[in-house]
């Protein structure tokens, strides 16, 4: 497979993948918040009430960030104090191939509602390009903006404008990286990742086959400087990089983050210098529902995001993808924690987030099947690291109460129908005001019960049960171990 020309073919099952990131049963669109596009009367409508400035149509809030088209290979930036996302178009693609036509952009003013600027370039605009438009890459400078485009598996050529998101012309006119004209590129440049370091020199990352390239740029951002260099990681385990590099500083370190294969991790390795060495940290991303796995990494609003692709549309899958984003988080060391993928997204709370787990069981408090759905059953379960069913976030509702918010959906727990029987479910709802929906955590030595406030009654698992999937319930407080809980920060 490594250094074929059909290694890009990644629809075989390894039997790695998990299921749905969001939870989402296959074929079913998650329940979320939908806005048209530009063009309908309902899209200008909203679009004079809500007095939208910027050009394009608003698109969805939570995960994916487009519910309406297929787009993946996300190049993440900040421009000028909005963050904009770079795509390959999935949705004029074959459905069979990578063989897409064009790249679309997208941007955001607070990394939760985001504007869909539609096309941003497309493979016309290359005299000398074919074929595949594939994974992009964005910077600025110069009062320019540009875009780093690869095609034809063979070709990475640059394109530049004044506006992040219209205007894009090939002012070079021959590509930037050829391998039928540069050294050393590998038998595939693409994925490309352009990073400017403070001290004002720039970088051009690219590459797979297992060997990932970079090479200097010049100031004017369309040349390059002295050879491409091969990038070296150390201790990476597996298979190691297989594509898709990206690039970030933080606290004076460099971050080089990869792919693994198909389907593959995002792994990542840090330096003290651009060029490397690099040595192998850790997993930033696990496996995703789709057999390729394309990241971004970058820090907007003082928070840290993952912005990634995966399946998660009706009649997607490995060639129709969707992009995702969750916040990442550090380590005091300065290592990464692996990232929770969930269908909520950045329009959740970013955290910090616990696991509620019994006494009696030793079980956590967990949303049936991943369920994205209202009205989903609350059971116990093994605890699982990653899975964002079972991490809940505690929301001051006011007057010693709290909501319980799940990390997956950003839906709270909730005593169905406002009952005040014993017994009576609790499940996921969205959030409300509902007295039903608001918890007191009561003391009981080194333990806490959750006190539903409408009732009075304790959460509690049914039967005393130690098995996974026993409901989660309301009863009359009694201080059975089966009412005790421990709330442990992930």
């Amino acid at each position: 497979m490594e250094n074929s020309p059909t290694h890009r073919d990644r629809s075989r099952s390894t039997g790695k993948l998990p299921a749905h990131a969001d939870g989402t049963p296959p074929g079913r669109i998650p329940l979320r918040r939908r806005i048209r596009r530009a063009g309908s009367a309902l899209t200008a409508t909203v679009m004079m009430i809500t007095g939208l400035l910027l050009a394009g149509s608003p698109a969805q809030a939570d995960n994916p960030i487009d519910t309406d088209r297929f787009v993946a290979d996300p190049s993440a930036h900040v421009f000028d104090g909005r963050m904009y996302i770079y795509a390959t178009d999935d949705s004029d693609n074959s459905g069979t191939y990578w063989d897409s036509k064009d790249w679309r952009s997208y941007s955001s003013a607070d990394g939760v509602t985001w504007t869909d600027h539609g096309q941003v370039f497309d493979l016309t605009g290359f005299s000398w390009a074919k074929s595949l438009a594939w994974a992009p890459a964005a910077a600025q400078r110069n009062g320019f903006y540009y875009l780093y485009l690869p095609t034809d598996r063979n070709k990475i050529g640059v394109a530049r404008s004044t506006s992040p998101t219209s205007g894009f012309s090939d002012v070079r006119g021959t590509p930037l990286i050829d391998t039928s004209r540069d050294a050393n590129t590998g038998t595939e440049p693409i994925d490309p990742m352009a990073f400017i370091d403070d001290d004002g020199q720039a970088y051009l990352y690219f590459g797979s086959s297992r060997q990932p390239k970079v090479v200097r740029l010049n100031s004017d951002m369309m040349s390059t400087s002295g050879p491409i260099m091969n990038v070296t990681v150390n201790g990476a385990p597996g298979q190691g990089f297989a594509e898709a590099p990206w690039m970030h500083k933080r606290n004076g370190l460099y971050y080089f983050s990869f792919s693994t294969g198909w389907p593959g991790q995002i792994q990542y390795a840090t330096a003290t210098s651009p060029l490397g060495p690099f040595t192998y940290r850790g997993v930033a991303l696990d496996y995703v529902n789709v057999n390729t796995n394309h990241s971004s990494i970058l820090e907007f609003n003082d928070k840290w995001y993952m912005v990634y692709a995966n399946k998660a549309l009706e009649g997607g899958g490995n060639h129709r993808r969707s992009i995702a984003l969750d916040y990442l988080h550090y380590n005091s060391d300065g290592t990464i924690k692996t990232v929770v993928q969930t269908a909520v997204g950045t329009a959740g709370p970013e955290g910090p987030y616990e696991t509620i787990t019994n006494r009696n069981s030793g079980k956590v408090v967990d949303v049936r099947s991943r369920s994205t759905a209202d009205g989903a059953g609350i059971i116990q379960w093994t605890s699982k690291d990653l899975a964002a069913n079972q991490h809940w976030f505690f929301r001051d509702a006011g007057n010693g109460y709290y909501n319980v918010v799940s990390r997956n959906t950003g839906k709270c727990l909730d005593v169905q129908s406002a009952s005040r029987t014993d017994g009576a479910a609790v499940i996921q709802w969205r959030c409300t005001s509902g007295t039903n929906q608001q918890w007191s955590l009561a003391k009981v030595g080194d333990y806490v019960q959750l006190v539903a406030r409408h009732s009075g009654k304790c959460l509690d698992v049914s039967g005393k049960s130690t098995a996974d999937g026993a409901s989660i319930i309301q009863w009359t407080c009694t201080g059975a171990t089966n009412q005790q809980w421990t709330r442990t920060t992930v």
